[in-house]
């Protein structure tokens, strides 16, 4: 096993590779904001869950949150005032209704993922190396951090899937999946 200075091992997991599949998780994401009924954004399908848009809103701040105090040198999340420094790094979004308010979120999540994933890929082997200590006090490498915000994305897009199949919308995985299986 290879291993840079920093003890990051370049050979078996690669940022190229963690980066690439969180992109296509987010354009699932985009799409799913997209697909939902415009006009629909704030359903809950109970009272004591978040909106479709809130969920939405809170991947893209969750995301550009914590990418952002990576890149900015942060390296200790459990000091200080967590969340005040997490929202110097969130993307204002116009407010916007309907159809334009669901093209603003899946435009914004596809900006935010431009831009955060070349970001990272400019990094050196010895940034995601490096170890930091997560909000819950867990010490991890960066790259152990990039995956972690992948995998919360994922939860999430999870329940945005739910959402759509309550509205008896198919996700563009299953499209996808479905299209390969027809195509045989």
């Amino acid at each position: 096993m290879r291993r840079d200075a920093a003890g990051y091992n370049v050979v078996m997991i690669r940022v190229e590779q963690v980066l690439d599949s969180w992109r296509t998780i987010r354009q699932d994401t985009a799409a799913a904001v997209e697909d939902f009924p415009a006009g629909e954004l704030d359903y809950r399908p109970t009272p004591e869950v978040d909106t479709f848009r809130q969920i939405a809103r809170h991947v893209l701040d969750a995301s550009d949150g914590l990418i952002g105090l990576l890149l900015s040198g942060d390296d200790d999340l459990t000091v200080g005032n967590f969340r005040e420094r997490l929202k110097t790094h969130l993307r204002p979004l116009p407010p916007a209704e309907g159809a334009a308010g669901a093209a603003v979120l899946a435009n914004a999540l596809r900006e935010s993922m431009a831009q955060r994933a070349g970001q990272l890929a400019a990094q050196s082997p010895e940034f995601f190396g490096g170890v930091i200590t997560r909000f819950d006090g867990q010490r991890v490498t960066r790259l152990e951090m990039v995956q972690f915000i992948k995998e919360h994305e994922l939860t999430h897009r999870a329940q945005l899937f739910m959402y759509l199949r309550l509205k008896g919308i198919v996700p563009a995985t299953t499209r996808r999946r479905m299209a390969k299986q027809a195509a045989k």
